[in-house]
Formats: structure tokens, C-alpha cells, sequence
């Protein structure tokens, strides 16, 4: 088994669902996405450079998306906390996965690596 195989498989049964569904819905976003292990986190790659990432909020014990260049979104459910350059996405595993978010921010920051803006 890889290494980011047994991080998914290490997970809570609570984290590693909702772990497992957004994997599925970040590497369904375009053909060059690959999913790695980086800094023991499973971090998303367009074309080899890192776009997103997954990891549990320490304090809230919340799962969430981290968008690499995140400093380039005002959505207002991106969160910056004390990151310079990286903005979060908070996931309620309670609740049900707000898809359409999840594929805009998706979407969007996909297109600063397609349009030139992060250089890959």
C-alpha cells in the first residue's frame, strides 16, 4: 500500500468518509490532478505543483480543504486564520458536502495554475 493510501485508511471512520468523498471530488476536477503525501498530509497536485490540500482543524476537530493560493479568493467561507498565502474551507461532517463550493473554489483556483497566474 502507498503512503497516502495509509494515511486514508489511518483516518477516524467519521474523518476518513468525508476524507474519501473529497479526494474523489478534488482528483474528478481535471486529468492532471495526482494526490500525494507531502508534510504527512494529503496534498493535491496540478501538473506537480501543489493546489490544495486535506487536514482536521486541531481545535474545532472539523476536516477541511486548504487552497494553496488561497490569498487570491474573497469568498467569504475561505478562512485565512494566520496564513499568509493559504485560505481554508471548513467541512461540517455533520452535514451534508456543500458540492457546488467545493467545485467552484475548485474550479477557480485550478484556473490560476491553467491561466498563467501560479506558473507550473
Amino acid at each position: 500500500m502507498k503512503e497516502i493510501e495509509i494515511f486514508y485508511e489511518k483516518q477516524e471512520q467519521t474523518f476518513k468518509e468525508v476524507l474519501l468523498a473529497l479526494k474523489e471530488i478534488i482528483l474528478r476536477q481535471d486529468q492532471d490532478i495526482t494526490n500525494v503525501l507531502k508534510y504527512g498530509m494529503p496534498f493535491f497536485c496540478y501538473k506537480g505543483k501543489m493546489f490544495c490540500y486535506l487536514w482536521i482543524h486541531k481545535k474545532l476537530q472539523q476536516p477541511y480543504i486548504g487552497i494553496v493560493e488561497g490569498k487570491y479568493f474573497d469568498e467569504p467561507f475561505l478562512i485565512q486564520e494566520k496564513r499568509s498565502r493559504m485560505k481554508i474551507m471548513m467541512l461540517d461532517f455533520s452535514k451534508d458536502l456543500p458540492l457546488d463550493e467545493i467545485e467552484i473554489i475548485l474550479q477557480k483556483a485550478l484556473n490560476l495554475y491553467k491561466s498563467g497566474i501560479i506558473k507550473v
